[in-house]
């Protein structure tokens, strides 16, 4: 109880001592020797009377009847551990724990029973720490006992849990009270007006963190105006929305010192009359929701040491003209939406030791200004979008600890002047577009301890300097084009820098090489961050001496091998990624021995194979396993029984061929992401568990599931059983729920054996991004309620026996990117509002159908569309000239992000398919770069239209089955990005444009039965083709067999009789024709694959697509 006595009375006065009474003294013109020898003197004289208050005196003994009533207060209390063991009648109440006496009456003049605080644990489960925390809190009830306290002075209860009661009214009886503390104790309801009867109160602190929620809240504050000598008011995390005279009541307090008013739910400031902040040292309104300019009164306040203004939604400019804060050494408005210039004054004070400017709209470079404030100690110009370099005179701020410039767009190199700032502990010039090599000369902050240069372009290797820092606990230079051996790498760090490092991030550069044993030596270190580089070879065995580690990660790398057993002796680590790397082999429970506070294991894309005994319990409990390609079948990991705390679960492409056990639909409730697809799981789900997560992802699909659709929770937002054997309807799926809201995102339901109708009961599900229920048995008409989904965006009904007309209620679904309703049986016109209304379409397909009538000119608002596909209808009519409209067919460089809707990158891509080269294609992973328009076996007439021509970034282009007449377009030739033309079965007539032997993308061509003329063009391409391109015309020259008539329009071999050695010429010319159009169709499709990065980026999505389905396919089928 002394030592907590002490190091509390101490701790409420240094602030006072150190900081406002030189102001103070500043005011009143005292020399600074003065000031040091009065500062001296206050501080022996209040630890001189702590320590004698604390201590007390061996004669005092504790006044009876204050005895009783601590013992009855102690009844009400819960105290889980046990911290109030030496309050018993036997001892002395004086010298109880937390129990302060008045050294000559006795009588109880201070209780400490505030919980000491906790060191977290970073990766500790929110769980976790609310229970440990509760271990050490008090808890329980308030006994109105405390009132016979009379003489009690201080009463700190803060940092513990009272569950939500209101503070005791009772409390403002305590007349003597001068500090009273009750903050994060779980105290809620409303503050009690009767605390304004503490007229003695010189410190008040109520409140809490307020998150999630705010428990204590205040209708009004006039109760404050009767505390007239208070000097420290702290009501942060308080709910004050509705006590809007706030700032006119604690106007009038003429004694404080200190406001702390942080996340109060504030949203007004008014100017008070008159400002009467005369004594005001610190204040702090930050994490409110002012939504105004900063208030003008406030820079006025000459007294304020310190200001925070940070996350106050506060707008406009820093105000301008002449201000007061003379005093000011810390300043900070960071994450509001200042914009415009920072004014001069702010650049004047020279006392200023600490400025937080980051992440507002300031605009330009770094003001020159801030080059006369050496005198700052912290500087944050974080997240604000300066564009310029980092000027000079910045690296001369030789007094700098720590400087941020995080989240700008900051140029040009780092320069080597950086080794002036030796006093600097933290630099982080992170997210920028920064170039060149790291700095030798960094090597002369000797007292830095963390460097943080992560995603810009830094490029060469690591600097040996940086080895040479001994202090030097963090570095983070992840997201660069860094390169070198990794085993150099940590022989640089192997100097001094070995014993400090606890952080080191270098993922996502260009290192590599193999790991070494050179990696055992770092102890200390507790991150490494090696991920997406190109390191290969084995993990060290090494590496399990790291005695420290807690986060490991070597994701993305080339690594091989098996893993060495001595992983399993990091009994610290608590995230293991190893994912998408070569590894394979056994992985057994040695592994695993000691791994105790393992929580996040990620090993997915690797092969390795699970051999463990039916019986293993693992000594870890774990919230994240993906294991996706491992080889954990054929039955079902009986393991996971064990494991209480799974959040996330990926076991896809695993092997496993069981029934899920019943025990799993338990643990399963509490998973957010659930991930099962492709193995060959079969049985019934009868329903999927009641989930107590919000946003709970499934992912059942490419199983063997049978029998009807399952039960699905109302927090499930992501849904995907298909490429199953479901059977039955689907109504009870959506029809049959409670009436609590869905939070529904995706469902898909394609690939199965559903039958019935689309139930009308959508008006329950209005959160869907994304319906797929192609590929089944249903039938009927789409219902109207569909809508209700005004945030659909992908909707797929394709290859059903669905009928009648497109609904007009569709047209509220605006945001609709995606709609196929292929293979089907809907009649009617293609309704004119899809081009109207759905403006951000990007694939329409509506092939197969009973379509008929014109195709509607209001489709060529559609500037978005990519996908076209009315292919196989009765539609009549001309092509519309307004086609030219399509501005994602008619560029070349359109957006290369995927499109997907999971809360996974990737989880759940849209996809498209297209009927392209005589075959369908499914496009997902590329499907950004696919464009094509078919509009083949219909009855549409009339010509070409030469507007086509303009669609320069078409890639498919199908016309086939139609009665199209008149000539193909000029300039066909234009469309150099086309890889497939089908304009077969038409009544096309005239030459083939000489401009298509200029298409030297095009692989697929049919102009076949059509009436067309003449010779066909020479080219690499054209030649190339077999016959059956071209036959059902009147066309001659290769690769056709006819040869064209000469110039006076004879035909060799037949009217001149022929030649022989003229036959054989013209074999080797057609011969050396096809080997040319193969040499340059070769390098015509590998040129732009090497210069042109959005193809090859493409090019290379494709095959990794085509890889994982390969790969998806032996591991089903095997």
């Amino acid at each position: 109880p002394n030592e907590l006595c002490l190091c509390h009375t101490l701790k409420s006065r240094l602030f006072t001592l150190f900081f406002i009474v030189p102001k103070m003294m500043d005011r009143i013109s005292m020399r600074h020797s003065e000031v040091t020898i009065l500062l001296l003197w206050f501080v022996t004289i209040a630890a001189t009377i702590s320590i004698r208050l604390c201590a007390g005196s061996s004669d005092t003994i504790c006044i009876e009847s204050e005895r009783e009533a601590l013992l009855m207060f102690k009844q009400d209390l819960k105290d889980p551990s046990n911290r109030l063991k030496s309050w018993t009648s036997k001892v002395d109440c004086c010298k109880w724990a937390g129990v302060v006496c008045d050294n000559s009456t006795g009588h109880v003049h201070e209780l400490h029973l505030a919980t000491p605080p906790i060191e977290y644990d970073v990766y500790a489960t929110i769980a976790e720490l609310e229970a440990f925390k509760r271990s050490r809190q008090l808890g329980g009830n308030i006994n109105p006992s405390l009132i016979n306290l009379k003489h009690l002075s201080h009463l700190d209860l803060s940092n513990n849990d009272f569950g939500g009661i209101q503070i005791p009214s009772f409390i403002g009886s305590l007349k003597d009270l001068r500090y009273l503390n009750l903050s994060y104790a779980g105290f809620g309801g409303v503050i009690p007006h009767h605390l304004g009867n503490l007229s003695s109160l010189r410190y008040l602190i109520l409140g809490d963190s307020g998150y999630p929620a705010k428990l204590s809240s205040a209708e009004n504050l006039q109760w404050l105006s009767s505390l007239s000598l208070l000097q420290h008011l702290g009501m942060s995390g308080v709910d004050l929305s509705k006590a809007y005279d706030w700032l006119q009541v604690i106007n009038i307090l003429p004694s404080l010192v200190e406001l702390h008013l942080s996340n109060c739910d504030l949203d007004y400031i008014s100017p008070p009359s008159h400002v009467n902040f005369s004594s005001l040292a610190i204040l702090d309104v930050s994490d409110n929701s002012f939504n105004c300019l900063l208030p003008r009164w406030v820079f006025r306040l000459s007294s304020l040491i310190s200001l925070d203004l940070s996350r106050g939604d506060f707008q406009g400019s820093i105000p301008g003209g002449p201000q007061n804060l003379t005093s000011l050494t810390v300043l900070d408005v960071s994450s509001n939406y200042l914009n415009s210039s920072i004014p001069g004054w702010l650049f004047s004070l020279k006392g200023l030791i600490s400025l937080n400017l980051g992440d507002n709209n300031f605009q330009g470079p770094i003001p020159s200004g801030l080059q006369n404030m050496t005198n700052l100690r912290h500087l944050d110009l974080s997240l604000i979008g300066f564009n310029s370099s980092i000027p000079t005179w910045l690296y001369s701020f030789n007094r700098l600890e720590s400087l941020g410039l995080r989240g700008n767009i900051l140029q040009g190199t780092i320069s080597s002047a950086i080794g002036n700032m030796t006093s600097a502990t933290s630099i982080d010039l992170s997210q920028n577009e920064l170039e060149g090599i790291i700095p030798e000369s960094l090597g002369n902050l000797n007292s830095l301890t963390e460097i943080i240069l992560s995603d810009n372009k830094l490029e060469g290797i690591i600097p040996r300097a940086l080895g040479n820092l001994c202090n030097l606990r963090v570095i983070l230079l992840s997201g660069n084009t860094l390169e070198g051996e990794v085993s150099e790498l940590f022989k640089t760090l192997s100097g001094c820098t070995l014993n400090a490092l606890e952080n080191l991030q270098l993922g996502g550069n260009q290192l590599s090489g193999h790991l070494t044993d050179q990696l055992g030596q770092f102890k200390k270190l507790r991150f490494l961050y090696l991920g997406s580089n190109f390191i290969s070879g084995p993990i060290p065995a090494s590496l399990g001496r790291l005695s420290s580690l807690e986060d490991l990660r070597l994701t993305g790398n080339k690594l091989n091998g098996t893993l060495p057993e001595s992983l399993g002796q990091l009994s610290k680590l608590v995230v293991l990624d190893i994912s998408d790397n070569l590894l394979e082999g056994v992985v057994s429970e040695n592994h695993f021995a000691n791994l105790i506070g393992l929580r996040q294991l990620f090993a997915s894309g690797n092969q390795l194979i699970l051999n463990v005994s039916s019986n293993w319990i693992p000594p870890f409990q774990l919230e994240t396993i993906q294991l996706r390609y491992w080889h954990l079948g054929p039955q079902y990991p009986m393991w996971l029984q064990s494991q209480r705390i799974i959040s996330e679960l990926d076991l896809s492409c695993s092997g496993i061929s069981d029934g899920i056990p019943a025990w799993f639909w338990n643990l399963s409730s509490h998973m957010r992401y659930l991930n099962l697809s492709h193995n060959q799981i079969h049985g019934e789900i009868s329903y999927l568990p009641n989930s107590d997560v919000y946003d709970q992802m499934i992912y059942l699909s490419s199983n063997q599931f049978s029998g009807p659709l399952p039960r699905v929770s109302s927090n499930v937002s992501e849904l995907d059983l298909s490429n199953n054997s479901f059977s039955g309807g689907i109504s009870h799926l959506l029809c049959d729920s409670n009436d609590e809201p869905n939070q529904l995102i995706i469902l898909h339901l394609g690939e199965n054996l559903l039958s019935g109708e689309i139930p009308d009961c959508w008006m329950k599900w209005q959160s869907l991004q994304v319906i797929k229920l192609g590929n089944n048995n249903l039938t009927g008409t789409i219902p109207n309620s569909i809508g209700f989904l005004d945030r659909l965006e992908s909707l797929h009904l394709r290859n059903n026996s669905l009928s009648g007309e497109v609904p007009l209620s569709l047209q509220n679904c605006t945001e609709l990117l995606t709609v196929d309703l292929s293979e089907n049986e809907f009649v009617g016109s293609i309704p004119t509002w899809m081009g109207k209304i759905l403006s951000d379409l990007m694939v329409l397909g509506l092939r197969s159908n009973k379509f008929h009538g014109r195709i509607p000119s209001q489709l060529c608002n559609l500037t978005s569309l990519q996908i076209l596909d009315l292919a196989n209808n009765g539609l009549s009519g001309t092509i519309p000239r307004c086609f030219n409209n399509f501005k994602a067919m008619a560029t070349t460089q359109r957006s290369s992000e995927r499109i997907f809707y999971s809360f996974y990158y990737g989880e759940f891509l849209e996809n498209a398919f297209v009927v392209t080269k005589g075959r369908e294609v499914q496009y997902d992973s590329i499907l950004w770069l696919a464009t094509s328009m078919d509009l083949s076996e219909n009855n549409i007439s009339g010509e070409i239209p030469e507007e086509l021509t303009s669609l320069l970034g078409l890639l498919s282009l199908n016309l086939s089955g139609n009665h199209l007449t008149g000539m193909i377009p000029m300039k066909i030739g234009d469309m150099k990005s086309l890889e497939s033309v089908d304009l077969s079965r038409n009544q096309l007539s005239g030459e083939i444009p000489p401009s298509m032997s200029g298409m030297t993308f095009l692989n697929y061509l049919n102009l076949s039965h059509n009436n067309l003329w003449g010779k066909i063009p020479l080219s690499t391409q054209l030649q190339s083709f077999s016959a059956s391109s071209f036959i059902g015309n009147n066309l001659c020259g290769p690769p056709l067999v006819e040869n064209c008539s000469n110039v006076n329009g004879e035909t060799p071999g037949i009217g001149n009789g022929g030649d022989n050695e003229d036959a054989k010429s013209g074999v080797k010319w057609f011969y050396l024709t096809i080997t040319l159009g193969f040499v340059v169709g070769f390098w015509g499709v590998s040129g732009p694959l090497l210069y042109n990065k959005s193809w090859r980026i493409a090019y290379f999505f494709f095959l990794d697509d085509m890889w994982s389905k390969l790969c998806n396919c032996i591991t089903k089928y095997l």
